[in-house]
């Protein structure tokens, strides 16, 4: 515990600290980010059912709704492992012997990677929305009396 000057060790632990922080930013984004995408999503189904009067399909793997979710799961998960690291690294410093691992950066790039990966059909499907007649306007008659 002596071996690090006390300024060194106090420099390492607010480093540490803001890695949590940033950690903790990122997972933030991640839950704010599936939350708008569910619900956007929500709000495009109930347009569509607006616009043509029909239930349109949904499929039951690729639609924002799971995506949404998926990335709020992700964000918490991302909490979860943050914090953990974060008092791992922190009792690697009082102990004199941090050992840095990119384990934790290299689980977060890939699941980013593969949940962007998801959006790209959500992006490309489109609703083939059935052509409707156009209603003509009927004069409207105006009553002078």
């Amino acid at each position: 515990m002596d071996k690090i000057p006390k300024i060194d060790r106090q420099r390492e632990h607010q480093a540490n600290e803001r890695t949590f922080l940033a950690w903790l930013r990122t997972s933030i984004a991640l839950i704010g980010f599936g939350f708008v995408i569910a619900r956007f999503g929500i709000f495009l189904h109930q347009l569509n059912i607006a616009i043509t009067q029909q239930e349109p399909p949904v499929s039951p793997l690729s639609n924002s709704e799971n995506l949404g979710v998926a990335l709020v799961i992700f964000g918490i998960s991302t909490i979860a492992l943050a914090a953990w690291r974060y008092n791992q690294v922190f009792w690697q410093i009082e102990t004199g012997n941090y050992r840095p691992n990119r384990l934790m950066v290299w689980i977060m790039t890939g699941v980013v990677i593969i949940l962007g990966f998801f959006c790209i059909p959500l992006l490309l499907w489109r609703d083939k929305v059935p052509s409707r007649s156009p209603v003509p306007m009927q004069p409207q008659s105006r009553n002078l009396h």
